[in-house]
């Protein structure tokens, strides 16, 4: 059963008053670099079989801070009507590889635990039923990265709104996968966010 790990990396970022927050440095890489390398961590530990990334606002820029790292980097050009564009972009690539599901990371949560990938998608492979959709969760909240099966790349591609694939959690069943990663709640909006995971 072959997963492909998509890094969504295509938003305006358009509460982060200074720039391109990917790009912003964080601890001597750009925030998105950082992201980037909890799925490659999981690739390399065999857990993700392909990477992707979908790039958008400031495409060239980011496709180049992500050169150095195993990622094939695909455009969305329609990246400013939401991030749910994004997810049908890194589905239809899921689609053409034949993948039986993907791993949604963000590129803004530089924090995640290689580990926390990992988990997700053991427990969608080793789930009795074929659980369609795997969330971690840390302190009883749900977080990200989100696993979808390939059963749910059609409603995935309907998706209108800004809030990407949540819109299946209420009308699908969600496998909860709790793990020991504040990281997953830890996202780069504002500049005070990227402040505090600086100190």
């Amino acid at each position: 059963m072959t997963v492909l790990g998509v890094l969504l990396a295509a938003g305006t970022g358009s509460r982060f008053e200074a720039g391109n927050k990917l790009l912003a440095d964080l601890g001597g890489d750009p925030v998105v670099v950082r992201s980037a390398e909890t799925l490659v961590e999981a690739h390399a530990g065999g857990f993700l079989d392909d990477l992707v990334a979908v790039v958008g606002h400031e495409a060239e820029r980011t496709a180049e801070a992500l050169a150095d790292l195993p990622f094939e980097t695909v455009e969305n050009p329609d990246y400013e009507a939401g991030q749910a564009t994004s997810v049908a972009r890194g589905v239809r690539v899921a689609r053409e590889r034949g993948a039986d599901a993907a791993v949604f990371a963000l590129g803004d949560l530089p924090c995640v635990d290689a580990s926390t990938v990992e988990a997700v998608v053991a427990a969608w492979r080793d789930s009795d039923d074929g659980a369609g959709i795997v969330v971690p969760t840390c302190d009883g909240r749900r977080g990200n990265p989100v696993l979808f099966d390939a059963r749910h790349f059609d409603e995935l591609l309907a998706v209108s709104s800004d809030t990407g694939g949540r819109e299946l959690f209420d009308a699908s069943p969600v496998e909860r996968v709790p793990v020991d990663d504040p990281g997953i709640h830890r996202d780069v909006d504002t500049v005070g966010d990227l402040a505090e995971l600086r100190e």
